[in-house]
């Protein structure tokens, strides 16, 4: 077994910021790269690359192993209120001022490609509009759903004194079991969403990571982490079947399962060795510029590859556009998002002191590795 490991305040996992940096790339040259042409929003592809861009969207699993890593962290030693707090002001200032500005950008520019409003954007505000019968701004937002799915089980099993690291065992084998349940025999609806059965072996891993992390490797843990990598290897590849019919793309079964390994180890490694060889702010600005360039990417990305098809050549355009957004989310998350979520957090906290719901001085300090 290896030694536990005991977090300081201001730690922060560097490497993790950099994965996630990965990760919204990976997505977003499948998205620019292969699936815009592919759904019809653009005329924009890198058909050079589409053998190796086809399977960027395993950008998403990566996300969740590492929002199963942090969340599980984020919740150890607040309270259920202290939690929902910080979690809200992370993900929805951000979200709302991201998915205005894609509603402009498509109102003023997208057509006749992409449409969009003011009912769209109403209905967006609940991060899932398609319960409302709407569209979602940006395809993306899907994910997001499911991370707030994720972090209300989170918030019920702290408020029932159930999320606790020596818990964790239960909560993936039952978690895993009616997965499985559903994607073998039901293929229900309202479980997927309710429980994300088709993703959720991937926050699993992120749950023993955590525990591996704190506690060290038990045999327990190896062997339930070897039992969430093989049902998040079923997971993808019934995704990748989907995926081969909607997009009519050649997939190679091996290579999904292949990559399901690398993400959960590649996530075991980034928690083993925490430091990049970059300046400490650099790396912050890392973390912090994902969320935005996430959320922004698709659908902008798309207005302007079909704006200005003709002035670069695909390679070229798309470099231009991600180099563009990557900035603009640098330029967001400096002088909006940190603002917005420390007011945020601070406004509900002190709104939920005045109801005696927290203690005067609010949810503790939290290190680096919870953003």
């Amino acid at each position: 077994m290896s030694q536990p490991n005991h977090l300081q305040p201001g730690l922060r996992l560097e490497t993790l910021d950099g994965l996630r940096l990965l990760a919204a790339l990976s997505v977003a040259l499948f998205h620019f790269g292969f699936c815009g042409l592919a759904i019809g929003f653009t005329q924009m592809s890198l058909p050079a690359g589409e053998s190796v861009l086809k399977y960027g969207y395993l950008g998403v699993p990566l996300f969740f192993v590492i929002s199963g890593f942090v969340i599980a962290y984020s919740a150890e030693g607040r309270t259920p209120l202290q939690f929902a707090i910080a979690r809200f002001a992370r993900i929805y200032p951000t979200f709302l001022l991201c998915m205005t500005l894609t509603f402009l950008v498509v109102l003023a520019l997208g057509a006749p490609f992409l449409q969009a409003s003011a009912a769209q954007w109403a209905a967006n505000l609940v991060i899932k509009p398609e319960l409302l019968g709407y569209q979602a701004m940006d395809g993306s937002y899907w994910s997001i759903f499911y991370e707030v799915i994720f972090y209300g089980w989170v918030l019920l099993l702290m408020a029932l004194g159930a999320f606790r690291r020596d818990r964790y065992p239960l909560i993936v084998l039952v978690w895993l079991l009616v997965s499985v349940l559903d994607r073998a025999f039901l293929s229900s609806k309202i479980l997927r969403y309710l429980l994300l059965t088709d993703q959720s072996a991937f926050f699993c891993a992120g749950l023993l990571l955590y525990a591996a992390f704190r506690d060290g490797h038990a045999r327990r843990n190896l062997a339930l982490l070897t039992l969430t990598t093989a049902v998040a290897i079923y997971q993808a590849l019934e995704l990748t079947q989907w995926y081969r019919a909607n997009y009519h793309a050649a997939y190679d079964d091996f290579a999904v399962a292949a990559s399901c390994v690398a993400i959960v180890a590649i996530v075991a490694a980034a928690i083993r060795f925490p430091r990049l060889p970059l300046p400490s702010g650099v790396t912050l600005a890392i973390g912090g510029l994902t969320y935005p360039f996430y959320l922004l990417h698709q659908h902008i990305g798309y207005v302007a590859f079909n704006r200005l098809g003709d002035a670069l050549s695909p390679a070229a355009l798309v470099a231009a556009v991600t180099l563009v957004l990557l900035v603009l989310s640098c330029l967001i998350w400096r002088f909006v998002e940190r603002p917005a979520q420390s007011w945020t957090k601070s406004t509900l906290t002190g709104l939920a002191a005045a109801g005696a719901l927290l203690p005067a001085n609010g949810a503790r300090p939290r290190a680096g590795i919870a953003n």
